[in-house]
């Protein structure tokens, strides 16, 4: 009986850490003037869901001031699985005032 258990909690711990990844074609635009910055990635063939991971690649890491970029690249997406997800949507609520945190140095 207890082999089964110990059994099952394998299982299901490998089902929440699977995580499936793959490599996606994405458009890098970035954007520097004296009054805001900004920086977005439009992944191609993919929308990112709760728990997902994007790791650009090839993406600069300084733009000049008054400077607009669009560049081509890809990136990698580790998809989360169905645990994970449940468990970040439910976790996530609580940790939104860290997003307001976040700064540029420049």
């Amino acid at each position: 009986m207890m082999s089964w258990i110990v059994l099952s909690a394998a299982v299901i711990g490998a089902w929440a850490l699977y995580r499936r990844t793959r490599v996606v074609p994405c458009t890098i635009d970035l954007e520097s003037h004296p009054t805001h910055l900004h920086a977005h990635v439009e992944l191609k063939g993919y929308d990112v869901h709760e728990g997902d991971e994007v790791l650009v690649h090839n993406a600069p890491n300084r733009v000049k001031l008054v400077e607009k970029r669009v560049l081509e690249s890809t990136a990698t997406v580790k998809q989360a699985s169905w645990p994970r997800r449940v468990l970040v949507r439910v976790l996530g609520t609580s940790g939104i005032t860290e997003l307001y945190e976040v700064g540029f140095e420049g």
